[in-house]
């Protein structure tokens, strides 16, 4: 998704040109019923993740949780598996970016295995493949922990490089930045599933 932001010329006009920030201050999430190894995990404010429910999920990160809340669910989750196969995506943040995003980005497509691959993005309501990343594991820029790297590097745009973690089975949570002049700004961040 970063590409478009490119394409609009403007990073710093979406999240704030600053370097990214390693904490938020978030307090820790409460498990909503400890015995059960696949229960909900409350953020607090309506901002829940449900481990048996991908879509509730997603609707979780789009519409209750706040900036500080998805940087903590970040933090929190292991990178998890990498996705493999075609995936739905919704931008998160900025609120401007979550309003024209559907029109130019739908998720993405991954070739990938157990260590990797790459992936196109999947864009316009058509779902053209466009803007191939390789994806790897590296540290993740906020925390330096294991993440999966979309790195645009072999695309139209590698400044652009994306990172995601798996924050419930099937449902993915990242953050895509750009890299210029040894400044690491956050465009926008996404969530993705099946």
């Amino acid at each position: 998704m970063g590409t478009v932001v490119l394409t609009l010329g403007f990073p710093s006009l979406f999240l704030g040109a600053g370097i990214a920030a390693a904490d938020s201050g978030i307090v820790e999430p409460e498990v909503v019923d400890p015995e059960v190894d696949d229960t909900a995990v409350d953020y607090g404010g309506g901002c829940v993740l449900y481990p048996d429910n991908p879509t509730a999920t997603i609707d979780s990160l789009r519409s209750q949780c706040s900036a500080e809340q998805q940087d903590a669910i970040f933090r929190d989750a292991p990178r998890g598996e990498v996705p493999s196969g075609v995936t739905n995506g919704w931008v998160t943040r900025p609120p401007i970016m979550e309003v024209v995003a559907p029109a130019l980005w739908i998720g993405k497509i991954f070739y990938t295995g157990p260590d990797g691959g790459f992936l196109v993005n999947r864009i316009t309501q058509a779902g053209l493949e466009a803007w191939q990343a390789d994806v790897y594991t590296a540290p993740a820029i906020t925390d330096g922990g294991p993440t999966w790297a979309l790195d645009y590097a072999p695309s139209p745009t590698p400044q652009v490089y994306d990172e995601i973690r798996e924050v419930t089975p099937n449902v993915w949570f990242g953050y895509s930045w750009w890299r210029a002049d040894s400044r690491t700004t956050l465009l926008l961040t996404f969530a993705l599933t099946y």
